[in-house]
């Protein structure tokens, strides 16, 4: 199997200057923005080596000034088997971004990193992989909407990759990407923060995930954005834990890779939203390139 590869972005202009979600905290970032910015440079470069360090391969977008939450691609797109579905993001404030990352998807497609780009009809809203989430171990696309994410992105999706889709409504704007309360684990374990579903989505959560394999978050493991995590095999990549959820996690067979990612935790965003996987391969595309 090839090396996962991760997209990222220099936070070299990374600040928190406006609120578009309950977590972000301008006030925070003003009181010691030069001490705030090197923690994040400091917190990216750690980041970026746990990536490298479980096996991972980095491609890099620039900062671009006035884009402060670029250093979130996960957002940018949803991406399988090669094909990219751009974001159209619902509020102005990232707007800017959807024609930074439309060039950098074009710069990937001529290397040949990724093999198609489409584009998201103008009246749909669709916040990437952060409200789009591939579970390999059950071929499928969990869907989350409600915030930011419009319902009607769902049947898009399906249509765009050919692949089975779960929509989960998400409930609070505290939890405004599915990627704050959701986090599929390789062999089939999912870190999840119930209260962050309708209750429809919780029966939808628990007829298609067993009971053995629901790890629910607790309020203080989902606030220090634990959830929002990268998994690799047996590792995962997140912020700094409570002891309880080493203990929850620990007891599935994983291993934690912590990083200090408070300043980025002040905008509403760490490990997964700081990431955007472009390698993911659907069972069907896997099968085909076996029989070649």
């Amino acid at each position: 199997m090839s090396a996962p590869i991760f997209l990222t972005t220099d936070p070299r202009h990374f600040d928190v200057s406006y609120q578009i979600n309950p977590w972000m905290r301008p006030d925070a970032w003003r009181a010691a923005p030069d001490a705030r910015r090197a923690a994040a440079q400091a917190a990216s470069g750690e980041l970026i080596s746990a990536l490298k360090a479980a096996g991972g391969t980095i491609e890099t977008v620039p900062s671009v000034e006035g884009l402060p939450d670029l250093v979130f691609p996960a957002n940018a797109a949803i991406v399988l088997d090669g094909r990219v579905l751009l974001a159209r993001f619902r509020h102005p404030e990232r707007q800017g971004e959807e024609p930074v990352f439309r060039a950098v998807f074009e710069r990937l497609r001529q290397r040949g990193t990724v093999d198609e780009i489409v584009e998201l009809p103008d009246w749909i809203y669709q916040e990437g992989a952060g409200d789009c989430i591939w579970d390999d171990d059950r071929g499928l696309f969990w869907v989350g909407h409600g915030p930011r994410s419009t319902t009607n992105s769902i049947e898009i999706i399906a249509d765009t990759f050919g692949q089975k889709v779960v929509p989960l409504a998400l409930a609070t704007d505290r939890f405004y990407h599915l990627d704050t309360c959701f986090c599929p684990l390789a062999g089939g374990a999912v870190l999840y923060y119930p209260p962050a579903f309708t209750d429809d989505a919780l029966a939808t959560i628990r007829a298609t995930i067993r009971a053995e394999d629901r790890i629910e978050a607790s309020d203080e493991e989902a606030a220090a954005f634990c959830v929002n995590a990268v998994n690799i095999d047996r590792k995962i990549i997140m912020a700094k834990a409570p002891d309880t959820l080493r203990t929850k996690l620990g007891a599935h067979g994983y291993e934690l890779v912590e990083i200090d990612l408070a300043p980025f935790i002040l905008s509403g965003g760490a490990a997964f939203c700081m990431t955007l996987r472009l390698d993911r391969v659907s069972r069907g595309r896997r099968a085909m390139y076996a029989a070649e």
